[in-house]
């Protein structure tokens, strides 16, 4: 009885936050104006031309956007004022929405015209959605972090299941357009929250921000060789590809295959967020008993269920089921990933890791909803779903080895444990290449054990922005071992020395355990003819 009322208390915990409580009200009614665009986006392109293929394109262009510039944004993210660059970004939604409701108004929208302006909105949102789940650590306390990513997930899908219902309703009172009109005006509130809210000063880095391109090269080095993140982004592919499937033609199962209208739509999607948000609440008691990857894998055939349950709709309460089933399904997925991806990195590469995340997480929506509905043009609707199901089931089977919440465990704080290199001159900040080598002396027996944790040595090197890393060994002295490793700039190098963490740390004093003398680190950099 205690540890389920921890739990319980827990989720409602970042509520004491004052600054948390505003940005999640802010949101939650953008995010009612966002869905309520969304689903009359997709209803509008029905009435505008109903054929699967440009249908599930909405999903396309809503999708693509998050997976062609995430990764840039996230680099944004970890380089320039978080705040300063939400408030930019969202201003910038506000005005696209603004001119999107005019056209809609003034009867001016063909679909690529709507492909183009949902293309444009979501780009906005790609920009941001790095900078908003990277925020989080700044709005709570450690300890209220997952409790705070769930509540985040909560809030999406209050949003999803209100502004559905409301926009179907709205635009049979008032017109297709006035749901778009309100999607310009609930932003607002998101930049004022922004405009209050002061970040908490941390530990600020003495080097100059790094450049944009390099940040890039350096976000995706990172995520590269980071295991527990690689692993997250694995079951993310997995799940997403195929439950892309419903989202993107949920339309049409609405209107073709049940013969409704723009309410029942509404509805569907009300249903979906509906029974997100009791998924939500259910989740801490569903990771307590059955632990985060056997949540994922059962709620992953509980979407494969759903889709089979779509593919067989031919009236509303059999989709009705579906929804439920697959909002839930959704929503024990999407937490458990985002809080896996928070866990597996540092504050220094954040929001470039989650936008990485992020990217792979759109990028199979993307391609999900081509495919599936491709496969709905050419063998209808029921053939899409069970295709996907089907899909869903073998995914479970193929990604379960790739374990997540496996970042958890490790101490992801700056340990400042590297020596100032010494010079005897002053090197400009963008010289480089630099080659870094360190040697070690060990016993020749204990060869083995070095070289196995040596292989870890190498992932923590190139995940703090190190290139052709290699061991040596002297043919001519047993026992010497020569590491090296390229950095692309010195300022990039002093910038290693911050990124190390106490885990890192941790790897290093094995090694050095092995070690009969002390360590002897060489920088040496590129000759420039002068």
């Amino acid at each position: 009885m205690t540890i389920a009322k921890t739990s319980f208390i827990s989720l409602w915990s970042p509520f004491r936050q004052r600054s948390y409580a505003i940005v999640w009200i802010a949101t939650l009614a953008s995010n009612i104006g966002g869905w309520m665009y969304s689903s009359a986006s997709a209803w509008l392109m029905t009435s505008l031309d109903s054929s699967p293929l440009m249908v599930s394109l909405v999903q396309v262009a809503a999708s693509l956007p998050m997976f062609l510039f995430a990764i840039p944004s996230g680099a944004l993210t970890d380089i320039v004022d978080k705040r300063r660059f939400l408030l930019g970004a969202e201003s910038y939604i506000t005005l696209v929405s603004t001119l999107f409701a005019v056209m809609v108004w003034l009867h001016l929208i063909t679909p690529a015209t709507l492909l183009l302006f949902t293309f444009l909105v979501e780009t906005g949102s790609a920009a941001t959605s790095p900078a908003w789940q990277s925020v989080v650590p700044d709005l709570v306390p450690n300890e209220d972090l997952g409790p705070a990513l769930a509540m985040n997930s909560v809030g999406v899908n209050i949003s999803r299941a209100l502004g559905p219902a409301l926009g179907g309703v709205i635009t049979a009172g008032f017109g297709i357009a006035a749901p778009f009109w309100i999607n310009a005006v609930s932003n607002l509130g998101s930049i004022g929250a922004l405009a209050r809210w002061r970040p908490p000063t941390r530990r600020t880095s003495q080097l100059p921000a790094e450049r944009f391109a390099s940040a890039i090269r350096t976000g995706i080095r990172y995520a590269r060789y980071n295991s527990h993140l690689s692993a997250t982004t694995i079951r993310a592919v997995g799940f997403f590809l195929f439950a892309s499937c419903y989202w993107a033609l949920l339309p049409l199962v609405a209107r073709n295959q049940i013969h409704g209208s723009a309410p029942l739509y509404g509805i569907l999607l009300g249903a979906l967020g509906l029974s997100a948000i009791l998924g939500a609440l259910a989740l801490p008691w569903l990771k307590r008993h059955l632990g985060p990857n056997n949540v994922v894998v059962a709620s992953s055939l509980a979407t494969a269920l759903s889709m089979v349950l779509f593919g067989l709709a031919r009236n509303a309460p059999t989709a009705l089921l579906a929804c439920v089933i697959a909002g839930s399904s959704w929503i024990a997925v999407l937490a458990t990933l985002n809080v896996s991806a928070q866990l597996a990195l540092p504050e220094w590469v954040k929001g470039r890791g989650l936008a990485f995340y992020v990217t792979v997480f759109f990028g199979a929506m993307t391609l999900g909803s081509v495919l599936w509905g491709q496969v709905a043009s050419l063998g209808g609707l029921p053939l899409a779903h069970f295709s996907a199901a089907a899909g869903a089931a073998l995914a479970v089977l193929l990604t379960r080895r790739w374990r997540l919440h496996t970042g958890a465990g490790p101490d992801l704080t700056p340990s400042m444990s590297w020596p100032t290199p010494v010079v005897n001159k002053p090197i400009e900040g963008g010289a480089g290449p630099v080659l870094v080598m360190v040697e070690y002396t060990i016993h020749p027996k204990d060869r083995q054990a070095f070289l196995e944790a040596a292989d870890s040595l190498c992932n923590e090197r190139r995940r703090d922005g190190a290139y052709a890393w290699g061991i040596f060994e002297d043919v001519a002295s047993p026992g010497r071992m020569v590491e090296t490793f390229y950095v692309e700039s010195w300022f990039e190098h002093l910038r290693q020395h911050e990124r190390v963490t106490k885990a890192d740390r941790a790897i290093e004093k094995k090694i050095r355990a092995l070690v009969t003398t002390p360590t002897k680190t060489t920088h040496l950099i590129s000759a420039q003819r002068r």
